[in-house]
This record gives C-alpha cells, structure tokens and sequence, in this order.
C-alpha cells in the first residue's frame, strides 16, 4: 500500500461499498497500482487497514486527488448507487478531466441514461463507458463477468485491464467489447431479466417437488444436487441446493420455511420488461418472473384470498420418480426459452439501437463470472459460431432436440400444476410461447378484423398483397386500403 498520489496508478475505484471495494482488490491483485477513493475517507480507510496487502493502492481523499493519481488517459470506474448519485460523480470526474480520459460506470445503470451520458461527455473530449458486471461480490474479487460499452477508442486502452481480472473459462476472459454507448448496459439489464426468469423456474420446480410430491426440503436439496451434474449444471441450481440444506440457528428448521415468501427487486427486471414492451419483443418468461415477485409482495391482497376455493381437478402424481423427471425436463425446456426470448430482446435492442451487438460473445462471456453462468451457455455459443443470423435459439437443432425430447413431460408438469393449484406461471406462459411459435396459424386473425371493424385499422390477406379494410358499417364490401 502507498500514499504517494503521484499520476501512477493505470485504474480508478471511487466507491468502495463491497462491490467497488472488491473489483478494486481484484485490480490490485493483477498487478495493477489501483487509486482509491470514496465520498467517506472512513471507508478508504477501512478498505487499506484490512485488505491494502492485496497489492499497490493509492490513498486519496478528494476527487482532485484522485485524478491526479491516475497516469493518462485517465481511467476511472464508478461503483456507485445508479441515478442521480451516478450523475453527480460524472460530473465531478469530468470537471477534474482532461480530453481521452475515461470513465467507466459500472453499476446498474438503466442504458438509456448510458446513452445520453455518453453523448453528453463525448461533446467534451471524454470517453463514457457504460459497463455491466456481474458476478456479485465473489465474482467482483475473484472474476466477473464484464459487458463494457463504448468507443472502440476506450476499449483499446480499457479492455486489456478489464480482461485481466474477469473470469476465465477455457483460457477466454469473460470479457468482451459489446458496443457503442448503452450496449453494455442494455446487455446487463437483459442478462439480469434471463436471472428473474431462471430463478422464478426453479421456484417453480421446487414448489412442485414440495407441494405435488410432498418431498421435504433435505430431500428437495438431494433432487437439486443431483440434476446439477446434468444438463441442469449451473450456478443458481447449485446454490439452491445450498439455500435448502441450510438451517435456521434459532429454531432448527430449514432456513428457507423461516424467510419470509416476499422477493424484493432492484428494478433491472422491471426494466427489461418496458424495454422489451416498447421494442415489441415477447418476453413472457422474464415477465412472469417479475410478476411473481410483485404477486410475493402483495401481502395484503395475499391474505385477503387465503382460503378461497382451488378447486379438486386431480390427484397428486403417484410416481414421485416419473414426475421428479417431468419437473427436471419442464424445467431445461423452460430455461431454453427465458434464455431464447432474451437473446431475441437483445437482438432486437441491437438493430433498434445500430450496436451491432454479437449474440456469440454474449454466450461466451456469460460462462464464467456471471449469476445465470451455466452448462448450456455452451450450446447456445456453438449455435450462433453455426448459425450467426439466427432467428431464435428454439429452433436451433440442440435447443429443438431438447424440447422435443422434454415436451411431453413439460405439458404432464404444466396440466398437473393446474389440476392440484400450485402457481406455475412461467412454466405455463414459456410453454405457450413456444406453441405460439410453432402454431401454424394464430387467432390474431380475429384480434386484426376486430381491430378493423370499430377502427378501420386494415388487414392483410393470405392472398394478395397489400392492406385492405372491410366497409363495416356500409355494404361490407372490401376496399383496397
């Protein structure tokens, strides 16, 4: 550790909370001078006493400081809470900056904001750099996943620092230059409503491996540890077997039956769903998962329908073997397409946006570091190196033998759900999209002569091209519209 603030230190942390604390010691641990400073010299503080072994720091304690502590250009990474906090450090940096500097946002920041923020500073010779991370506080200390956006500019000066400390899977950084302004950021946001999807599917299996099947919580762990060496392997089920076997200190029961069945959320979810409204973009498993957690919060529209009929369609499945499988097959099934509907969300943000963002790196840079890091993540970069214009991953020929292989076992899952009342809403909105997607024809017919009856909002036909509009309140005959 050093107090010398001479301009040496190739990186900048300023908010050292745990994630801008841990990214900053992942630096210093790679060999880097790191500059650190927080708005509460006590935290800076507190950050050397403890971990200043990790390497080589510089101390400050104002943003002058800070600055001048940086060797040219400049590179400074914000971890700070997004929204207005971000907004007044910005400025902050960039008031003390010089033209090719750069600065890096590496919170949660909603892409939008990114792409004016850019554009702000790059009117004032500096480089913005919007950048997702995931991975939470192991990941931030012991390798990340990282979506930078940007200039090419800054990447070339950026990218070899950021590589260096994110994960690594087969020798590749888990690290990679996804695009100009927002890219970076929309990517995260994306990659965090995939997260809600994924953990609002393996809710669902275990309350059918509880409630249908009437397997306790030790035994649901086992179920989970096991499909974890499968196809299944993946980070979140791995550490749901870890939640489950865990127990309360106080009372001795698994810990999960004493948590509180309210999710709370930080709002990425919520953002990837008004993003994907306004692209146009069905994203049915991510939004479900989002409306669970808001269905979880509603503790007093909960406790008003306590009790309120189910109804008795069917008897619990008598093969606790056979369904545990159907469960595990509905479940891959179901990931394939939260996964598939945010690849597509992404591609369409992409075009939207002109970012020109490669669907492969995404796949790749996801295997390691990340939250929703997973097997599969393997297929789905091997499908975009086969086929880089894919129009969507299920019909790929490893995500359609798979649901092929599961869809029997999916529909058993999703009508027994129904039978005995247990919630499954993303189970059952995945496996209607997907049969939207393979229906030969869809009742939007009707919706579209509806829509042009009491608004003359026209139609197409199966026969001819252009648009028509029936003269409904007149002769009914068709117009050329």
């Amino acid at each position: 550790m050093t107090t010398n603030d001479s301009a040496r230190a190739q990186i900048g942390v300023t908010g050292l909370a745990v994630m801008g604390s841990n990214i900053a010691r992942n630096f210093a641990r790679n060999g880097y001078t790191v500059a650190v400073h927080n708005r509460s010299v006590g935290k800076t503080d507190a950050l050397l006493a403890e971990h200043g072994g990790d390497g080589d720091f510089v101390r400050t304690e104002t943003v002058a400081e800070f600055v001048a502590a940086l060797e040219k250009p400049r590179r400074a990474l914000i971890m700070v809470k997004a929204g207005d906090a971000t907004d007044a450090v910005i400025e902050e940096l960039a008031e003390a900056m010089e033209p090719g500097d750069i600065i890096i946002d590496g919170g949660n920041s909603l892409y939008t904001d990114t792409i004016r923020r850019e554009a702000a500073l790059r009117e004032r010779g500096l480089h913005f750099v919007g950048t997702g991370i995931s991975g939470g506080e192991e990941g931030a200390l012991n390798g990340p996943s990282i979506m930078p956006g940007g200039s090419v500019e800054s990447y070339e000066s950026l990218g070899p620092l950021l590589e260096s400390v994110a994960a690594q899977v087969d020798g590749t950084p888990c690290c990679a230059h996804i695009g100009p302004d927002g890219a970076g950021h929309f990517v995260k946001m994306v990659h965090n409503g995939i997260e809600y999807a994924d953990m609002q599917l393996i809710a669902e299996a275990y309350n059918l491996l509880r409630d249908a099947l009437g397997l306790d919580v030790d035994a649901i762990a086992d179920v989970f540890s096991e499909w974890n060496t499968g196809e299944l392997e993946s980070y979140l089920v791995e550490i749901t077997a870890e939640v489950l076997r865990q127990k309360d200190a106080r009372t001795g029961k698994p810990l999960v039956d004493v948590i509180v069945d309210a999710a709370e959320q930080k709002g990425t979810g919520r953002w990837t769903v008004k993003s994907a409204l306004d692209l146009g973009v069905p994203v049915t498993g991510i939004a479900e998962a989002v409306f669970a957690r808001a269905v979880s919060g509603s503790r007093d529209q909960r406790k008003a329908a306590v009790g309120l009929v189910s109804g008795d369609l069917t008897d619990k499945p008598a093969d606790v073997e056979q369904f545990t499988e159907d469960i595990r097959r509905a479940l891959y099934a179901s990931k394939i397409v939260a996964y598939a509907q945010g690849f597509d969300q992404i591609r369409a943000g992409s075009i939207e946006y002109g970012w020109n963002v490669q669907p492969g790196d995404l796949a790749t840079i996801w295997r390691g570091g990340c939250i929703i890091r997973a097997r599969f993540l393997n297929r789905i970069k091997e499908a975009y190196e086969n086929n880089p214009e894919s129009t969507t991953l299920v019909v790929e020929p490893y995500f359609r033998e798979a649901i092929e292989a599961a869809i029997d076992s999916w529909r058993r899952v999703v009508i027994t759900a129904t039978g005995l009342g247990i919630p499954v809403p993303a189970f059952a909105s995945s496996l209607s999209y997907y049969d939207g997607l393979r229906a030969e024809r869809l009742p939007a017919a009707l919706t579209q002569g509806q829509r042009d009856f009491f608004g003359a909002h026209t139609y197409e036909r199966v026969d001819e091209d252009g648009k028509f509009h029936t003269l409904w309140s007149g002769d009914r005959s068709e117009v050329r519209a």
